[in-house]
């Protein structure tokens, strides 16, 4: 229990927000599974678990459709 008599030490602010180009940069790295020690760290402190899934969903979802694509041109390519 804390001292009344002891005043309380400086607040920390609150964290900051992620932007969107911070939360798409975590998400990317991680795809690959390479991510530095202290950027991990700060993403820990920044980026909220909901960015990471609406971003990682729409990221996954993209690439998808982008290999589907790659696909469909190579098969049209080679049925020709």
């Amino acid at each position: 229990m804390r001292d009344p008599q002891v005043p309380p030490g400086p607040a920390q602010p609150p964290p900051r927000n992620a932007t969107l180009g911070e939360v798409f940069n975590a998400v990317f790295w991680s795809f690959f599974g390479v991510r530095k020690g202290r950027h991990m760290q700060r993403d820990a402190v920044t980026i909220r678990p909901h960015q990471v899934v609406i971003v990682g969903l729409a990221a996954g979802a993209i690439f998808v459709l982008a290999l589907v694509a790659i696909v469909r041109v190579i098969l049209r390519s080679a049925g020709a």
